[in-house]
């Protein structure tokens, strides 16, 4: 799999694309947390296009865009990638790092012991 690679304001983009479907530049604007001009956001959708993320229908003089990569898909690149740089690769130091710094709940401590139980188990239990 290529990896999938966004700049935060690249993210917050998409973000809104993920939450939302199908939008117009206009629609994505409002949506952003930042004041951006329009033409930023066009820029930015148009790059976005380019690197294969998005795709568009033309609605009159609109463009729609919508996502051509899953949520999913882009959380899996981002770990790998933020594994390598900061972990040295080492996907157990990154879990680690995760439980021991994090205030995580009790629910949450036990969802990850579930599902640590389950990979350990093969998948059976």
């Amino acid at each position: 799999m290529d990896r999938v690679l966004f700049t935060d304001r690249e993210l917050d983009l998409m973000d809104v694309l993920w939450e939302q479907g199908p939008s117009t530049v206009a629609q994505v604007r409002d949506r952003v947390v930042d004041d951006l001009a329009y033409t930023t956001v066009l820029t930015i959708l148009r790059t976005l296009e380019e690197k294969g993320y998005l795709g568009h229908t033309e609605e009159g003089r609109a463009y729609r865009y919508h996502v051509l990569v899953e949520r999913g898909e882009a959380r899996v690149s981002a770990v790998g990638r933020i594994t390598e740089k900061l972990f040295a690769g080492r996907t157990e130091l990154l879990l680690t790092h995760l439980v021991s710094d994090q205030a995580l709940s009790q629910d949450a401590l036990e969802r990850i012991r579930e599902l640590l139980d389950e990979r350990l188990g093969g998948g059976d239990a």
